[in-house]
């Protein structure tokens, strides 16, 4: 079932776990944000199904970028503005969006590997629309995940290395842990990752304005909430409009 339905019934109410400071929507006001939830899912692993989305939405994505270079599609061009405004070279830190199409257009429809049915839902998506799209384990949340600014104490959480430890301005988003996806949507970590074990998700699908329209963002939220129910069978999709 897709809709705007309670979902508490099939686990703790997502509606206030994942949210957007204020002070990113002051400093970025066409960033604009859907949510997908899915309850009760059995992911497994990438099948015949799964990897002809993946080479589906790399032809798609190709034909979107009409023989320009990735980083110069209007999509991803504002997407490379947002980094740059935050002190995130975008030619070493592509959105993720970016780096998937960049992958295709050097190595092919078949670049992008299969990890598992709800990854590659998502990055099938991610690459026929040219935006950034994640994908988490709701149940590995600690608390709210909040898309903000990162500040000097971020460095001492949930990072394996110094070298993955969050910048200060950086725009991450974090939960009482730690960051679950650095740079914005560059790097997602590892504790809150889609494996075939996950059993409710959450979907992050970001776009800028005016390049992308409220209209195009809502139908690829739509066709991600197609593609995962007919595979993994959720007991319970929603779709929440945020920004």
């Amino acid at each position: 079932m897709i809709g705007d339905g309670d979902a508490a019934s099939m686990t703790q109410d997502p509606g206030p776990r994942i949210r957007v400071s204020e002070e990113i929507l002051a400093r970025f006001p066409t960033f604009r944000l859907r949510l997908l939830y899915a309850f009760g899912i059995r992911n497994r692993p990438s099948d015949a199904t799964s990897r002809g989305w993946l080479r589906d939405g790399a032809s798609r994505g190709l034909a979107a970028l009409g023989g320009v270079r990735p980083g110069e599609h209007p999509h991803l061009r504002l997407w490379r503005e947002a980094y740059s405004a935050f002190g995130a070279k975008p030619s070493a830190y592509p959105c993720s969006a970016e780096s998937l199409i960049q992958r295709v257009v050097k190595g092919g429809a078949d670049a992008v590997p299969g990890i598992n049915c709800l990854v590659d839902a998502y990055n099938s998506v991610s690459l026929a629309h040219l935006l950034p799209i994640g994908g988490e384990d709701l149940d590995r949340l600690a608390g709210a995940c909040v898309l903000r600014f990162a500040t000097t104490q971020d460095a001492d959480m949930d990072a394996a290395t110094a070298a993955d430890a969050p910048k200060a301005g950086e725009v991450i988003w974090a939960d009482d842990l730690g960051w679950t996806c650095r740079r914005w949507n560059w790097r997602q970590g590892p504790r809150t990752r889609l494996t075939e074990s996950t059993r409710n998700a959450y979907f992050i699908i970001e776009g800028m304005t005016p390049a992308l329209t409220e209209t195009e963002l809502d139908e690829a939220a739509r066709e991600l909430a197609e593609r995962i129910g007919a595979t993994v069978r959720p007991e319970h999709l929603q779709i929440v409009h945020v920004v």
